[in-house]
């Protein structure tokens, strides 16, 4: 039902600044929470950040926290992931997904993805 597609990758070098987005249509955006993750060639897909579903309640991986941001818009059905500090290890694929989780870390969790964005980190 809340079907996301990510926006916002690109190329940046160490230090700077992305903001990705998440959109998805539907009246009922509001009525899930969010969440990013990512993923690098030969790893895992990793838990980024969640929120809620009305952007009162967020929580951020710790090796992002102090650099990265999310935020949500439901009046536009978009959640933002801002990233500033970037380092070459961000590099990955980046993955926005919506549902009920029980977990909020874990893929596993979540109902709906995107097709994902690339962002690459130059040293």
């Amino acid at each position: 039902q809340v079907q996301p597609v990510e926006s916002g990758g690109g190329s940046v070098q160490a230090g700077g600044s992305l903001r990705l987005s998440c959109t998805a249509s539907g009246r009922t955006f509001s009525n899930y929470p969010m969440a990013w993750f990512r993923q690098a060639p030969g790893k895992d897909r990793v838990f980024v950040g969640f929120i809620n579903e009305n952007g009162g309640s967020a929580y951020l991986a710790d090796f992002v926290k102090g650099r990265f941001t999310i935020s949500r818009d439901n009046a536009k059905n978009t959640v933002y992931l801002q990233m500033n500090s970037l380092k070459p290890e961000d590099t990955a694929v980046y993955y926005c997904a919506s549902g009920t989780p029980k977990a909020i870390a874990k893929p596993l969790e979540y109902n709906y993805w995107g097709q994902g964005t690339q962002v690459t980190v130059s040293s």
